[in-house]
């Protein structure tokens, strides 16, 4: 393969000798294809839902029933025929499919409201149990045939052209297959897919950045069970049959593994999973009752042995090594290319002086612990408020409660005059609060370009839809040069498309502001920025917080490093076990008793608190 060969030309030069081959291919291999193309896009669902989403589910295949059932009935119910007459026959599958959405649709918002909201090992639990309750729905079910099944389904007719034949309907399961690919691809690759992406493991940092998570977790939920309501339904005209058995738990737990073996968090790893066991199984069904000498499902005891191999020795399933190899093939993707971006809605900033955010008399209690009493605090636009302390003084606890990440348990937070407590943190940052963490949280194998970018998510407007058919790309380009303009202003210009997880942590630190930055807040606060921070990288950072107060920005800052803050700072409140023992400027502070004995020692800049 030729040096730097896209991997876009090498995916239509595939799907075009699948193309040239299909006519002359014998039927058993069309007809282990198309089951391929069907679970490949269940396990696809699968990719979005655990890979990328961080959400394991047990139960697509009761996803997969339903949309098979909704068309079977449809096509087999005389109800059904005599309230549909005035339509011809051909048109019954395809009121199965709408029947199927709508009814999955439902369903899974229903089960993704309920079971969404558990977390660990409670979320897979639930859903073995609504997989099973299904499976056993569709078998208890008269009308839908108990354990017997539908039969006679009517086959597929698309423009005129009967698709009873299965080679006929292949093309039409790996074009679903294959579009369904390109538009999650897309969505992935937008404002919407780095909120998806930051749902494994970032779900706090991403409400701060405004993100609704508990919505976007429903809707990649609901995402997964279409795309198996689909191929149910596809399922369904390929058997012209239907029974609960291919529904149940073990099969969910098949198509889980193909996404699992394939690589769970890569698109093209579902097809690669469906077809390795797809393969395998339907060799070890012919191998093993001969090995073994009696019949039975033995293939699922190699499954689980190849599962546990896998996990072990290629933890991120075998696409990445795939990619890997290709890679040193010489198949490199080119640059990203963006049309000229479009403007971003800006904030006007409130005048300086102005009160941006005020707490008063906050509290919180853990049980019988106190770690914050009666805090009272207000940051002005335009000014640099320090809030210093020793380690458990309460400092990134109250930083938690003026952001939404927790609530007080008693006072009162007002965020530009507007009373804040028991609201998200994404109405924080959509009000003009952008802030950094304590322990950094940036999405360590997305590129520094990524990670600021989601920082703008609440500057852009376009949705899934508009995502998913490229349709957002003028946008895009304006929300990816804005996070290129704050990396540049933060001195990491040259770390731009390195993955953040492999920088220094001060450089990690320096990200986590230059993505607060991109959603162009009023109000900035930094939970210790200048830590891991070397003595020139700390000068750079004090000039760029200098640079933003003189811009009009309010800035309150936790850091430990004194002879920073006492340079940096206009005013100063210091904590001393939750409550607030000093506040006024860094000379006052300086010459107060209580704060020279508990925090900065005799000589009045004893290093750090």
């Amino acid at each position: 393969m030729g040096v730097g060969v896209s991997p876009r030309w090498v995916t239509l030069g595939l799907v075009l000798a699948l193309a040239a081959a299909w006519g002359f291919l014998p039927d058993f291999t069309i007809t282990l294809l198309n089951y391929i193309g069907l679970h490949a896009l269940v396990a696809l669902g699968l990719v979005m839902l655990t890979g990328v989403g961080g959400m394991t589910s047990f139960g697509q295949a009761a996803f997969v029933g339903l949309g098979a059932y909704a068309t079977a009935w449809v096509c087999t119910s005389p109800d059904v025929a005599a309230a549909l007459s005035g339509l011809p026959p051909e048109v019954l599958p395809w009121v199965g499919l709408v029947l199927g959405v709508v009814l999955t649709f439902g369903v899974a918002w229903g089960l993704g409201a309920v079971t969404l909201r558990l977390g660990g090992h409670y979320l897979p639990l639930a859903t073995i149990a609504w997989g099973l309750s299904l499976y056993f729905l569709f078998g208890n079910l008269g009308f839908l045939g108990g354990h017997t099944g539908l039969t006679g389904i009517a086959p597929l007719t698309l423009l005129g052209v009967s698709l009873a034949d299965p080679r006929a309907l292949g093309i039409l399961i790996w074009v679903i297959l294959l579009l369904a690919v390109w538009a999650l691809h897309n969505l992935l690759d937008s404002r919407e897919g780095r909120a998806i992406r930051a749902l494994k493991t970032g779900r706090v940092m991403a409400e701060s950045m405004g993100v609704d998570t508990a919505r976007l977790r429903i809707k990649v939920f609901v995402l997964a069970a279409l795309l198996a309501a689909v191929s149910g339904w596809l399922y369904a005209h390929l058997q012209r049959f239907v029974n609960p058995t291919p529904f149940n738990l073990n099969i969910g737990i098949e198509y889980l593994f193909m996404a699992v073996v394939g690589g769970s968090g890569h698109l093209w790893g579902a097809l690669l999973g469906a077809t390795l066991i797809a393969l395998l199984k339907e060799q070890l069904q012919d191998w093993l009752p001969k090995l073994f000498g009696m019949s039975g499902n033995f293939e699922v005891i190699v499954f689980g042995l190849l599962m546990m191999l896998v996990l072990q020795r290629y933890a991120d399933g075998l696409w990445p090594t795939l990619a890997g190899w290709a890679r040193r093939a010489g198949v490199v993707s080119p640059p990203r290319k963006l049309p000229a971006p479009a403007a971003l809605p800006g904030r006007a900033l409130p005048a300086v002086g102005t009160v941006l955010i005020e707490a008063r008399d906050v509290t919180k209690r853990f049980g019988g612990l106190v770690a914050n009493s009666q805090v009272s605090l207000e940051v002005r636009a335009g000014e640099v408020h320090a809030l210093i302390g020793p380690n458990g003084a309460g400092k990134s606890t109250f930083f938690n409660m003026i952001s939404g990440v927790d609530d007080p348990t008693e006072g009162e937070v007002r965020l530009l005059g507007q009373p804040m407590v028991g609201r998200p943190s994404r109405d924080f940052a959509a009000l003009g609060l952008g802030r950094t963490f304590q322990h950094v949280r940036l999405l360590g194998q997305r590129s520094v370009l990524d990670n600021v970018a989601l920082g703008a998510h609440l500057r852009g407007r376009r949705g899934w839809l508009a995502s998913m058919l490229r349709l957002d790309r003028h946008e895009e380009a304006a929300l990816l040069a804005e996070a290129m303009r704050q990396i540049e202003r933060c001195g990491l210009a040259e770390h731009a498309h390195t993955p953040a997880g492999s920088l220094a942590l001060g450089q990690q630190r320096i990200v986590e502001i230059a993505r607060a930055l991109a959603g162009q807040p009023a109000l900035l606060l930094l939970d210790e920025p200048a830590a891991g921070l070397r003595h020139l990288e700390k000068q750079a950072l004090a000039r760029l917080l200098d640079q933003l107060r003189r811009e009009g920005l309010g800035i309150l800052i936790v850091e430990h490093d004194m002879e920073f803050v006492m340079n940096l700072a206009d005013r100063i409140t210091v904590l001393d076990f939750g409550t607030v023992i000093a506040r006024g400027t860094p000379a006052e502070v300086q010459r107060d008793p209580r704060v020279l004995a508990a925090y900065l020692g005799d000589d009045g800049l004893g290093g750090t608190a």
